[in-house]
């Protein structure tokens, strides 16, 4: 049966990789570089969010401009390259995938020049109609403006599409272009923080995907 949002945009980082344990790690990395304090995993789903200049500027107590996040984002993004073979899958991953009836397509705020060859290497590409990542030097800003621009590469609109991810910025995100978002409680945010949103919020990949038909 064809969902009635026939387009699945997943997100890459905390929803279908299970990298937190090394998003904290070198977030406190960067922390670190600069005399911060270190945040547990716990403290870190509570606490994060987009701009993560915001989160960064919150964790050290004071102001984060564009230039100290740019100093902070290259020791975050060094630690990561560092620890990213340690990185499986989320368990269900492929399963989720693949009970999925329509269209799918990748987009993640992580570098795009790196993202392509990691999904890669994961064998994941031949799921996706697109994958795309960030194309630009810095990461850390909010997710909506770079899905309308993949939706109008998939040329799908957007009000045909759901989005399965682990932040309140992906809801935010399917929001502006007019689609809808299931939430995946195994990333970046604490499941308290998703459920209060509103939004349809999972436990499992599987279960992301059987809400996700439903919408």
């Amino acid at each position: 049966m064809t969902p009635a949002r026939p387009h699945l945009v997943w997100d890459w980082n905390g929803t279908l990789l299970n990298d937190l344990d090394l998003v904290v790690t070198a977030t406190n990395a960067a922390f670190a570089s600069v005399g911060g304090p270190a945040v547990s995993p716990d403290e870190h789903r509570v606490r994060f969010r987009r701009p993560v200049a915001d989160y960064y500027a919150e964790v050290l107590g004071q102001a984060v401009d564009d230039e100290a996040f740019g100093r902070l984002d290259r020791i975050f993004h060094d630690a990561y390259r560092n620890g990213l073979t340690t990185c499986a899958l989320a368990h269900d991953a492929v399963e989720a995938m693949s009970s999925w009836p329509g269209g799918q397509s990748l987009l993640s705020m992580w570098f795009h020049d790196e993202l392509v060859p990691t999904v890669h290497t994961y064998g994941l590409t031949g799921h996706f109609l697109r994958v795309d990542g960030l194309r630009a030097e810095v990461g850390g800003d909010r997710k909506a403006e770079s899905l309308a621009r993949h939706l109008t590469e998939l040329g799908v609109r957007g009000r045909d599409v759901v989005l399965i991810g682990d932040s309140l910025d992906d809801a935010d995100a399917a929001r502006s272009v007019g689609g809808r978002a299931v939430l995946y409680t195994g990333g970046f945010t604490d499941p308290a923080r998703l459920r209060a949103s509103g939004h349809p919020v999972a436990e499992t990949l599987t279960d992301a995907v059987k809400l996700a038909r439903d919408l």
